[in-house]
């Protein structure tokens, strides 16, 4: 990407379906976006990351999910030209304390714009601590403290790499206990 680039995309304003979406919400504004080969577009906003169809015909918020920053397990980018792809892993709460990795979902994008750098920015300031620890029955646990938008405390939560492994009465043992250690180790009280 040429410096003229740089500067047209540093100023361009987000397609009109895309500002109405997010006007819809008063509490997220547009961060970064990118178009999708699919004709819709990839849009970070400063609760999450939402998808929006070309052929949404009511710009409402609510037709829009969005998958909120501390519910992203990861992010990874590929690049293509001007474009490339984003395959992004959303986690899920199975039980309190404990998250599970969902599908992954691809965006595919035409056009990229600055979406890489402020989805990895938005994503990274939401870990604020991540610990990995072996599990007795050869696969591993990852402990992560999150700070989540609207609690003063950060969330630490367990994610196996295994999900059978959640289901094993001796690693959960060992998860649990990690956890416990590394909460009480992260507590300012003490």
């Amino acid at each position: 990407m040429s410096l003229l680039d740089r500067v047209r995309s540093r100023f361009a304003r987000p397609p009109e379906i895309v500002r109405a979406v997010v006007a819809a919400d008063p509490d997220a504004r547009v961060l970064g976006w990118g178009e999708r080969v699919d004709g819709g577009w990839t849009v970070a906003t400063s609760r999450g990351l939402r998808v929006v169809p070309a052929d949404l015909l009511q710009p409402d918020a609510g037709a829009v999910p969005v998958l909120p920053w501390h519910q992203i397990g990861t992010a990874r980018w590929t690049a293509a030209g001007g474009g490339g792809t984003f395959t992004v892993t959303p986690l899920t709460e199975v039980e309190p304390g404990v998250q599970a990795r969902l599908a992954p979902q691809r965006h595919v994008l035409r056009e990229a714009g600055d979406l890489p750098a402020v989805l990895k920015k938005r994503v990274d300031l939401t870990v604020v601590a991540s610990q990995r620890h072996q599990l007795p029955t050869g696969g591993a646990v990852l402990l992560v403290a999150r700070r989540v938008p609207g609690q003063a405390a950060r969330e630490w939560t367990v994610v196996f790499d295994d999900d059978a492994d959640r289901d094993d009465p001796v690693a959960r043992e060992v998860a649990r206990e990690r956890l416990a250690a590394a909460v009480a180790a992260d507590d300012p009280t003490r």
